[in-house]
């Protein structure tokens, strides 16, 4: 396995150690938690640089890339929504979008036409991860002004201004978009996945 796929493994390891140490009630583990999504988040950013610096672009690299910015942002989402920081339905339909994808991603991948990653998925996994950060400071910082009887006024302005339902708003609306822009430019591809599908499910000879 190349480098740079053992780091997109690398993110997927460390997602549940993220979660779990989000999840306990204790402030330590709660940094701890986010010390360790800043640290997978980072090996998206040099998985890409070190697969272009040293020409090890493969198809499995291509499939396992997105897939594990899919696992660790989910994750995240999830356990936002878990503690009622987002709004499920949001989580939800980016997940189902992640799902719809990553079906047609692998069909295309064993049909050997693979899809190639565009600009605005790129642009809707670099806004989700910005949100994501934004809303794990926040929580940080109201969990640590809370132990010490303390207040911000940031912090009431993101809670007056609805900031972080404004910001899940805009990615999630960005999550749908290129999502409906994935399944029409490979139209052709999901038609020939959903009748392979059938196929399966309801084989002709019956």
């Amino acid at each position: 396995m190349t480098l740079p796929n053992q780091l997109s493994m690398l993110r997927i390891i460390l997602t549940p150690f993220f979660v779990v140490t989000y999840l306990v009630h204790d402030l330590t583990l709660n940094y701890i938690s986010f010390l360790i999504f800043f640290v997978a988040a980072m090996t998206d950013y040099y998985d890409g640089i070190l697969a272009r610096r040293y020409g090890v672009v493969t198809l499995w690299g291509r499939f396992l890339d997105p897939l594990a910015d899919k696992v660790l942002v989910s994750s995240a989402f999830i356990v936002f929504a878990m503690t009622s920081y987002v709004e499920v339905w949001m989580v939800v339909v980016i997940i189902l979008r992640d799902v719809i994808i990553t079906a047609l991603r692998s069909y295309t991948m064993f049909k050997r036409k693979p899809i190639v990653t565009s600009y605005l998925a790129k642009a809707k996994t670099f806004s989700q991860v910005g949100v994501i950060y934004f809303i794990y400071i926040f929580i940080l910082l109201k969990k640590t002004l809370l132990t010490q009887g303390k207040t911000l006024i940031i912090c009431d302005k993101i809670i007056a201004w609805n900031l972080i339902y404004l910001s899940m708003l805009f990615i999630t609306l960005l999550t749908l978009i290129s999502g409906l822009k994935y399944l029409f430019e490979n139209r052709s591809q999901l038609k020939s996945m959903v009748v392979d599908f059938y196929h399966v499910f309801i084989p002709l000879d019956l």
